[in-house]
């Protein structure tokens, strides 16, 4: 099961409110023009309804009406502490100076932008929302992810899978060179040298290659079912199963790293890779091969038949990369 980004639709919306109230701002037709001008407050009401008195030089009188003045305003711009011979108070507002409503006072109450205001309060708590939800939500997801240690696990499962491989291209080179000569007074060089690879490697080697395939064959499915947690990416798409599952299977890697850790493996792997590497180089290998056999072919004929009873290995997948050989 996926997850549902809700709140990334959420913030969508709220993004396409917001350009309409944008838009809706960017189309309407401008206002009239208008000019501030003194008026005189001849009543006025604590919550700031009043009435007012200004000259209209338009119809060329003096008019009065209704007006909103700030009831905030300083008190000595108020009667009857404003100086003026007719015990009036002081108030400005704008008039508009074209259109049919010209010297008309404007409405500091009037809502002009009620719909774009809307929209525009809309757009910003969806966005908020979206944004603030998204984070919360994703952060115990987040929380989750353990790229280093899913790293680890994959850079010992590579280890382990290359020990194991190793180990079988040694063996299968003994058998394949046995099958082309005995080993009798004057063996052929072949099987020789691979069982030279063998026997420097010592016993070792086996037990090493037997630990890194049950090894390998722990970590591969555990590392399948961490994959949500190698990554953020990751993380985040990966449903509640599939997280939850990731969770326990990075648990039981946390506990065969420790294992391994402790048990040295790694180090272990690399160098039986290495010692079971020698025979790459054909010509050293034979060499101290032929040396070796002339001094104990016993020792030789006698690990022969201690392979030669033995089932193949399980054959681990083919890894994409190849690590150096260590020096």
């Amino acid at each position: 099961m996926r997850h549902v980004p809700l709140f990334r639709w959420i913030a969508t919306a709220g993004f396409a409110l917001f350009a309409c109230s944008v838009w809706l701002y960017a189309t309407e037709p401008d206002l009239p023009a208008a000019r501030q001008i003194d008026l005189a407050v001849i009543d006025e009401k604590a919550d700031g309804t009043c009435r007012v008195r200004w000259s209209d030089p338009y119809q060329k009188k003096t008019r009065e009406g209704p007006y909103h003045c700030d009831p905030g305003r300083a008190s000595s711009l108020k009667a009857p502490d404003y100086p003026d011979s007719r015990g009036y108070g002081w108030e400005t507002a704008f008039m508009f100076t074209e259109g049919p409503d010209r010297g008309d006072l404007e409405d500091p109450e009037a809502d002009r932008h009620s719909a774009e205001d809307t929209l525009l309060l809309l757009g910003v708590l969806l966005i908020l929302t979206g944004l603030v939800g998204g984070n919360l939500r994703a952060l115990p997801r987040v929380l989750g992810v353990e790229a280093r240690l899913v790293r680890r696990a994959i850079r010992l499962a590579e280890a382990a899978g290359w020990v194991s491989e190793d180990y079988v291209r040694a063996v299968d080179a003994v058998r394949d060179a046995e099958r082309r000569g005995e080993l009798g007074a004057a063996p052929d060089p072949g099987p020789v040298r691979a069982l030279w690879v063998l026997r420097e490697a010592g016993p070792q080697a086996y037990e090493a290659a037997a630990t890194a395939r049950d090894l390998a064959e722990r970590l591969h499915p555990l590392l399948e079912e961490a994959a949500p947690a190698a990554g953020l990416r990751n993380r985040l798409q990966a449903g509640p199963a599939a997280r939850a599952d990731a969770e326990a299977a990075v648990a039981e890697l946390r506990r065969l790293l420790a294992d391994a850790e402790r048990q040295g493996l790694r180090e272990r792997f690399a160098q039986t890779s290495v010692d079971l590497l020698r025979g790459q180089d054909a010509d050293r290998a034979a060499l101290a091969a032929g040396a070796d056999f002339e001094r104990d072919p016993e020792a030789y004929r006698r690990l022969l038949e201690d392979l030669a009873p033995l089932e193949p290995a399980a054959r681990p997948e083919p890894r994409p990369r190849r690590r150096r050989r260590r020096r």
